[in-house]
This record gives C-alpha cells, structure tokens and sequence, in this order.
C-alpha cells in the first residue's frame, strides 16, 4: 500500500584571461560537490538514478512498504540481525517464526539460507549501522519480486550497495526456497495497518513543517520525498539517504510510532537545500567559517563544504526554535482582573523564559558540535516568525546580509565538544563521467583533458553539443586560444537553449570584443545577455557591468572577480534544480 502525502590562484598573462572572463561550470542535481577547501569548486557529477521503487509518474511525498526490502530485511533476520528485536512490532517476530519453519520443512530452504547467511558474515563490517545501510541501499534499488534484480547497472548504484551486490543470486535463490513472497501476502494486511495509522502523524509533520516555514507543500519539480516502513529492521536505526533529487527515509515502527523527529530532519533538508544551494555563490563569502570547524567533531562533508554548514546550522536553527520543550506558556486571559494581572504577567513571562532557556539549550549544543551558524539562524528564525514572509523570501536577506565577521567572532569563541552528533541523513556519491568529468578537470585547471573528453563527447554525438562546445570555449580562454574560444561561444548561442549558459556565452563575447576593442560589438553582446532573463542576479550584475564600462584584463594576479559566474551558482545544463 501506498500513501501520498500533501504535499589558488593563478598568474598572469594566459590564465588570467580564463579567470577574468569567468570561470564556470554545471551542476546536474541541487546536491553541490566541492572540493577541498582552497581550491576551485567542482562541478557536481550527474545525480544518482532513482530508485526501484520511485514512481516517476507518482507523487512527490509519499509513504509505502518495499517487498525487496522485506526480503532483504528477512534474510537478515534469519541470519541473527537481532537489533532492536525487544521493541519492534509482534509482525517481526511473527515473520521471524514463519521463516524459521520454512527452513525447518525444507532442505532447500536451509542450504539457501545458510548460503547467504555464510555471505553476511563474510561482509560484515564493524559498525553495525553501516553494516545495515549497505543492504538498506542495494534493497532500494532492487526491482521487486520475482525478478528481484538491480534496477540500474551496477556503475550507477549507490557505493555502499555494491559492496554486498553479489548476494542477489543467493537472495533470489532463498526467498524462492523459502516462500518469502507467501510470507510477504500474508503478512502484508498488518504492513498496510501500519502505513495506515502512521499516515495521519506524517502528514501533520509536514502540514505544520509547512505552515513554520509559510511554504506550502512542495508541488512537483523533479524532487520526491519518500518514507518506507519496513518492520523488519530495528525501530532505533533510521536509514535517510539522498539519491540525486529523492530523499528517502526507511524506518521501522514500534508501538505504532516512528522516530519523527529523524523523519522530520530529512523533510527539513528537503525543503531548505533547495533554497541555499540556489544561493550557494553568496555563501562563499563564509569560507572562513570552514578554518574555525576544522577541529570541530564534525562530518567531513561539514568541515569542507560551507553550504552544507550553511544547510544544517539552518535546520538545527529550524529544530531549536519548533522542538517540543514540554513547558505549557500559559496565556493571559482576556477578561483578567486588575487585581491579578501582575501575578499572572508573572508566571506568563516565567514559563516564557524556561521555554527559551530550553530552546537556547539546544542552540548552544548545536553550536558545540560545530555548526556555528546556528545562533545565528535562530535569531533570524526569531524574527522571521513575526512576518507573513516566506521562508522562501526572507532566506535570501538572510544569507546576503549576514554579518560575517560578526558571526566569525562568534564561531572563533565557541569551545567544541569531543565528541559529536552523527547526522541521520547521508548522501550518494558517484563518480563523475563525461562532460562532468570535463567540467572537474577544467575546474583543477587541466584544460588539456577537458577539451579532450568534451571533443569526443561531440564527436560520438553522447552529450549536450551546447554544453560541450561551452566546456571547449573555456577551455581555450584558459590556454590563450581566444579566436578559438570565440567561435565556440558562438557555437553554443546556436545550439543552446539554456538561459544561463546563453547568457553567460553573450557575457564571454561581450568580454572578448572589448579585449579586442570592438567596443560597440560588445554593447550588443551584453545587452544580448539581459535580453535571456536567466533570472540570476550575477549575470544581471555582469552584463550592466560591461555596459557601463569596458572590460579590461587584469594587471596583477587575480582570483575570480566578484562579478563573474560563482562557481556554486553555476549556469545549469538541462536541469529545473540550479544552484
């Protein structure tokens, strides 16, 4: 049964000119790769494949039950995955019992699941949650029974899953012997009882999420948000994970409940990522704030990427200001009498400071563990409540007018916890392939390689023409070709039907005409670039820039000048998500 929900510098003179022009690249999913702190921000590679079990023509929330994951989940349990066994559901130890006479009746049964409970032990790891999240993550990309096979070629599944991808053959072979898909149709009224009474607690979470952020429910973009039951699996391990535009979060109920709070966390990424990656090049201007976290008990990803910083000190903030304190803040009646409106403001104004006491408990731990920004977004977050304002449009003034330095001091007298929270939420890595992996090598500097990969994507007719000859045209300012470079911007205005990236090729001509002093061509070149309307306030900026005035390389060693394409806001290529 399925619910849905409501919803390094560089010198002078040849690579100056790169840098000067701009230096750009796209991102294909609003998750942001980068590299390591100091040197030039990569191209995020091509966002992960759905899942199996993603309807592309279903909802954008939903939440539902896997058979693929509940064969997963059977085969571990039948193997001695007793986590979390005393409070789960009565349905897991009854499934639990169903298999064990399965096995007891059959010598095909036992000789399969010995098999693949020899493999289990032969790829255990050490930490038990990882343990789990490697099958969690081959299950969601398992197609369901009786195929049972991976959805996706082995080079486009998550990472972790393939390190335990050759049990499919064993689990086909045990979930035939056993009769899983009986035990599944027998047991599946009780799945769906559950996903039943789990359906009304979600949708609040998310309708009051919702109404906290003044954001309605997201409409559909690309993105889905999926939550799958699964009462196999321990009530205490959540397994949220990002594949490219689908957050999915699989949880086990106990007493009909679910850890919510974890479930709300994701939902909470899922609604705020979009919104600062779309901002991600004003963020750079909080570098700093990476140097003051590099000793903090911090994920790597948060002691390197400064959005995600950025993201999750937003949400803790978010988490401070609407978690439950368990203080009842009395009101004041309407009709008090005189006599008793000061012993009544009295007690008003004491549950009031318990509640903020708690609240700003919470803050100070999350600034603990590292994310300094917190305090800063709560206090943001203090205001914002006290406007009819969006989320959505206040999160901008938030993000541009951010004391920095202010805040600097702040994080810099922040005393960090040995040891720290470790985020519910985990991302897909993968690696980079063609004009993705032009783009990283042209971001390195190593033009040689991208003009390579982006030749031959042209020549064997396997990507964007448009993209492409963009990569090219970069590629050739960085070393000196600008007659080259010229002509392949020219390209991609032909081909292009991308605002950004038309914008951006009208920006580098516009630029290169005034090189060449070619003043008046480049009036047009520029004006061109506002007439596209990519709606990004960096090329407006830019292209005003070059009208008033006529671009002129630098003398000096430069870094990318301010006016230029951010490398985290980069022109996207055939995307609804741009960051």
């Amino acid at each position: 049964m399925r619910f849905f929900l409501p919803l390094t510098r560089f010198s002078l003179p040849v690579i100056a000119i790169s840098l000067a022009l701009g230096s750009c690249c796209f991102a294909q999913t609003p998750v942001k790769a980068k590299s390591p702190v100091g040197q030039s921000p990569i191209t995020p590679p091509p966002p992960p494949k759905p899942p199996a079990l993603v309807d592309p023509a279903g909802p954008a929330i939903s939440l539902q039950t896997s058979e693929a994951l509940f064969d997963i989940a059977a085969a571990l349990n039948a193997c001695g995955y007793d986590n979390g066994l005393e409070n789960s559901d009565p349905i897991r130890q009854h499934v639990r019992d169903q298999i064990n006479q399965a096995t007891q009746q059959s010598a095909d049964a036992r000789d399969a699941r010995d098999r693949i409970c020899f493999y289990i032990d032969q790829h255990r790891l050490a930490d038990s949650a990882h343990d789990l999240a490697q099958y969690v993550s081959l299950a969601l990309y398992l197609t369901p029974p009786p195929d049972l096979a991976p959805s996706v070629d082995e080079a486009d599944m998550p990472p972790d899953s393939t390190q335990v991808a050759d049990i499919v053959p064993l689990l086909q072979k045990f979930v035939q012997a056993a009769q899983l898909h009986v035990i599944w149709v027998e047991n599946h009224p009780t799945y769906d009882a559950e996903v039943a009474q789990l359906h009304d607690p979600l949708t609040k979470m998310i309708v009051d999420t919702n109404i906290y952020l003044k954001m309605p429910a997201s409409a559909y973009d690309g993105r889905r948000f999926l939550v799958v039951l699964e009462p196999m699996l321990s009530p205490a391990e959540t397994n949220a994970r990002v594949y490219g535009a689908d957050y999915v979060v699989v949880v086990s109920p106990s007493n009909g409940q679910i850890p919510m709070q974890q479930v709300r966390h994701t939902y909470l990424h899922y609604e705020i990522e979009p919104l600062l990656y779309q901002r991600a090049g004003a963020i750079d201007r909080m570098l700093p704030f990476l140097k003051v976290v590099r000793d903090a008990p911090l994920d790597f990803i948060y002691r390197s990427d400064i959005v995600s910083l950025v993201i999750e000190s937003m949400i803790r903030a978010v988490e401070a200001r609407t978690m439950s304190t368990g203080i009842t803040i009395h009101q004041i009646p309407a009709n008090t009498e005189r006599v008793d409106l000061e012993r009544i403001y009295r007690e008003h104004n004491a549950d009031v400071q318990k509640d903020t006491a708690i609240r700003e408990q919470s803050v100070g731990r999350s600034m603990s563990e590292g994310y300094v920004l917190s305090q800063y977004f709560y206090d943001q977050l203090v205001a914002f409540e006290h406007t009819p304002v969006s989320l959505q449009e206040s999160i901008g003034e938030m993000v541009y007018g951010m004391p920095v330095d202010q805040e600097l001091h702040r994080a810099r007298e922040v005393h960090f916890v040995e040891e720290g929270s470790q985020d519910v939420l985990r991302r897909t890595p993968i690696q980079p392939r063609g004009l993705d992996l032009a783009e990283l090598n042209l971001s390195k500097g190593d033009a040689k390689t991208a003009t390579g990969l982006s030749e031959t994507a042209l020549k064997e007719h396997t990507a964007d023409p448009a993209r492409a000859n963009f990569i090219l045209a970069r590629a050739s300012l960085m070393t000196g070709n600008i007659d080259d470079a010229e002509s392949a911007f020219k390209e991609t205005v032909r081909l292009s039907s991308d605002p950004r990236m038309l914008a951006w090729s009208h920006i580098y001509l516009g630029r290169i005409l005034d090189v060449e002093d070619k003043r008046d061509d480049a009036m047009l070149e520029y004006k061109a670039a506002l007439t596209v309307r990519d709606g990004q306030p960096d090329t407006k900026q830019a292209a005003e820039k070059g009208l008033k005035n006529p671009f002129a390389l630098p003398k000096r060693e430069v870094t990318e000048d301010q006016d230029d394409p951010p490398s985290k806001n980069p022109p996207p290529a055939n995307t609804q998500h741009p960051q």
